[in-house]
């Protein structure tokens, strides 16, 4: 029989269990709870929430409702979000990342120090937590996806670079070097590293987990930059990888010929989602 192991680093990480847990404690109280977007990048876990109550929206939706209570994800939100609150008089759940919400207090701080300076951030355009960071500069900051888009920046000018809490290390650290290699003598560059050392830190040791099966089943959502990140790094180590969102996305003729399977996740994955897929797997090997 095969061999099974969950991966026991992946899972949610402190922000989104916070958050999770918010929601079903205001939910165990039988009242309305909304939330600002998907509580988590994973539709299983939105899925089985929304089963208790939990309605999600998006800002048009927000902006006609009055005298409710809505959820702040993890990913944060920017000021403007606060100030439709205080105006159609919502109660607000808050449940921003920590660390989310320390980014966006040095970022807004540096903004106001040095509003001629371009203040970069390294993310993804359109994620919500950069859409919060963006907010703090009044939608001034210049967002970077990805190594080549730091050549559209003004070497003539001051630099200061942050980045998205879940982005790449090794890339931010490329972009540094290049902009440290072609800013101009005078002008000021200073880069500050706030990557989530929680999400950094599974870099290595999903790499590792990978190494040991003969096949890896990533379970999370399409939508999590994390997700997205932490899987390229176990398909370079192990091309018989696969990212499935649910144990039904497993095909079973992936398992010829294996002995070990490693069933790993983002930090948007829960862990009830991951014994799932083993469940599936075990099942449907009993009944072949």
């Amino acid at each position: 029989m095969v061999q099974i192991e969950i991966d026991n680093d992946s899972g949610f990480c402190f922000g989104v269990t916070t958050a999770i847990k918010k929601a079903e404690e205001e939910l165990s109280e039988g009242e309305h709870l909304y939330c600002l977007g998907d509580i988590v990048h994973n539709g299983m876990e939105v899925e089985r929430l929304s089963t208790h109550g939990l309605i999600t929206i998006d800002h048009e939706q927000m902006k006609k409702l009055h005298h409710v209570k809505i959820l702040l994800r993890a990913h944060g939100e920017p000021p403007e979000t606060y100030e439709l609150a205080r105006k159609n008089d919502i109660e607000i759940i808050d449940a921003t990342c920590p660390v989310v919400l320390q980014l966006q207090k040095r970022i807004k701080k540096q903004y106001a120090s040095n509003p001629d300076g371009q203040l970069v951030i390294f993310g993804k355009n359109g994620h919500a937590e950069v859409l919060g960071l963006v907010g703090q500069t009044h939608n001034q900051a210049i967002v970077i996806e990805k190594f080549d888009d730091v050549k559209k920046l003004d070497f003539s000018r001051d630099i200061f670079l942050y980045s998205q809490t879940t982005k790449s290390l090794d890339e931010f650290h490329r972009i540094i070097d290049y902009i440290q290699d072609h800013i101009s003598k005078d002008a000021v560059f200073k880069s500050f590293d706030t990557i989530c050392r929680q999400v950094a830190n599974r870099m290595p040791n999903i790499a590792s987990f990978a190494s040991k099966h003969d096949l890896v089943l990533f379970v999370a959502g399409m939508k999590s930059s994390n997700g997205k990140v932490l899987f390229k790094e176990c398909h370079s180590v192990n091309p018989n990888s696969y990212q499935i969102e649910k144990a039904q996305d497993i095909q079973m003729n992936w398992l010829r010929g294996v002995n070990t399977i490693g069933i790993c996740g983002a930090t948007s994955t829960p862990k009830w989602l991951m014994e799932e897929c083993k469940d599936y797997i075990l099942h449907r090997e009993n009944m072949l």
